[in-house]
């Protein structure tokens, strides 16, 4: 999936339009209002069992986890693709 991204650290008063990727640090139950609209995920923390990756699947959204310095990386309206089967996050 590739769209735009959208660097979120703090879910409190956060948005995504339709669509984006969502860049975060970690996630937790205070994040999953976000994935309502999400495309995809990336995040720095976690594996196959966070938070975040438990989520992302079941709202059938595409995630990659464990990324270092994603959200460093990341600048809030860059095109990014995300491919959750082979881990692959490319930037452009």
């Amino acid at each position: 999936m590739t769209a735009t991204a959208r660097v979120v650290l703090d879910p409190v008063g956060a948005r995504l339009e339709p669509g984006e990727i969502l860049v975060a640090p970690s996630t937790d139950p205070g994040w999953t209002p976000l994935f309502l609209t999400a495309g995809g995920l990336v995040m720095e923390m976690g594996g196959a069992n966070s938070h975040g990756a438990v989520v992302a699947r079941g709202y059938g959204i595409p995630a990659v986890v464990g990324v270092p310095d994603a959200t460093l990386r990341t600048t809030t309206g860059q095109q990014i693709t995300v491919a959750g089967a082979t881990g692959l996050v490319q930037l452009y």
